[in-house]
């Protein structure tokens, strides 16, 4: 059987992990893997977290299954954080294992409830989303996102894209801090967004995986929660994993919002798909989320310090603007500090990107996709000097 099995194409960000733990200089800088790191190039643990599992660990009384859906508590917890009171009679909800298992299982539930609806994708989008569509065989179609030249938003040729959508089709959106441009639709935009959209009787299933990482934690799910009060059918897939820095708990929630008359069916299929893909979701990070989110003192602690990432990391996009018109003499790099969250496309060529790692140990995704949190303020400089030098 197993020599029937054929090679997978590698991932290019697992790639370039491997390729910058070989180099040996010292002075390399990575900028692709999708992590935020403080000053000193570490992620770590924030102090809500720590407290949380201290209390955990003296308290914890068992380490048997949770609920097939997940404890209620949480999926009760990230419905109010996502979407602010009265949803509780349109949720059905689920725990998953970090935001690429809510992912899954919103398009396994998409082909369950309607195999022949087309999964409308932003051009450019994080790679696993149309990976897994394929995988599942479902039918893709891209709409226009992002203008390389300006670094903006093209949103004369998104909506142009959106009046191509049918009927039952999803279009995935993201929630905020766009993934992997940084740029993100205006308030106004969003509205536009929302009206075409509906008249076109799509379905939105929103990706929100950096919610507090751009604007603030409520501002970035404005955009989400405008989806969900004009729709009758909504799927959310967020993550934990950045703004609660629990990366490897896996911690994540796919809410799936329509008439609560359908509540109770939808979550019966919800819970039937948990049990294909996993049975039990991991616990110890929603446990985690849901004593932080349920404490007033830790909730307080927990936005102050994400808060504090999130100034940083506009604080480094200003910095990396700044450097880099002086060391290109042009206004060609405004846009990052227009940009929000973890990431940017700069709008190099692979050629280039390919010079930066060869001749200044400065490793980004192929198609120049920075990840902002891997700079510091010593090296912020030094990148810019490296991109000028190979314009």
């Amino acid at each position: 059987m197993l020599e029937n099995l054929n090679p997978q194409p590698q991932d290019k960000i697992l790639q370039l992990i491997a390729m910058y733990r070989d180099d040996p200089r010292t002075d390399k800088i990575d900028l692709g893997v999708g992590v935020y790191k403080d000053a000193t190039g570490l992620t770590p643990v924030m102090r809500a977290v720590k407290s949380a599992e201290k209390t955990l660990w003296e308290t914890e009384k068992t380490k048997t299954y949770t609920g097939l859906a997940g404890e209620p508590a949480y999926n009760a917890a990230m419905v109010g954080m996502i979407l602010g009171a009265g949803y509780a009679d349109r949720a059905a909800s689920v725990a998953t294992p970090g935001g690429t298992g809510a992912i899954r299982q919103a398009l396994e539930l998409i082909k369950l409830a309607s195999p022949q609806a087309t999964v409308w994708i932003s051009n450019p989008t994080w790679p696993n989303h149309p990976s897994i569509i394929k995988y599942l065989g479902m039918k893709l179609a891209e709409y226009r996102y992002f203008d390389a030249a300006s670094g903006e938003v093209d949103f004369a040729g998104l909506i142009e894209d959106f009046g191509k959508v049918a009927p039952g089709d999803v279009v995935l959106l993201h929630g905020c801090c766009h993934n992997p441009t940084g740029a993100n639709p205006t308030a106004a935009q969003w509205a536009e967004m929302v009206a075409v959209l509906k008249a076109r009787g799509a379905v939105p299933l929103v990706d929100l995986a950096y919610q507090g990482f751009g604007d603030g934690l409520e501002e970035d799910a404005a955009a989400t929660r405008l989806v969900a009060a004009s729709f009758p059918e909504v799927l959310i897939a967020a993550s934990c994993s950045k703004n609660f820095g629990i990366y490897r708990e896996r911690t994540g929630i796919l809410i799936a919002l329509g008439d609560a008359s359908r509540k109770a069916v939808t979550q019966g299929n919800l819970n039937f798909l948990n049990r294909q893909n996993y049975s039990f979701p991991p616990d110890h990070g929603a446990r985690l989320v849901t004593m932080i989110l349920e404490d007033a003192a830790l909730t307080a602690a927990w936005k102050a310090e994400l808060e504090e990432v999130r100034l940083n990391m506009l604080t480094l996009r200003q910095s990396l603007a700044d450097e880099l018109r002086r060391a290109t003499n042009s206004d060609r790099f405004d846009f990052v500090a227009r940009h929000r969250g973890m990431f940017s496309r700069l709008g190099l060529t692979e050629a280039q990107v390919n010079r930066l790692r060869e001749e200044a140990g400065v490793y980004m995704v192929g198609d120049s996709r920075i990840n902002i949190a891997g700079l510091n303020a010593k090296t912020v400089p030094v990148l810019a000097a490296a991109i000028a030098a190979v314009l």
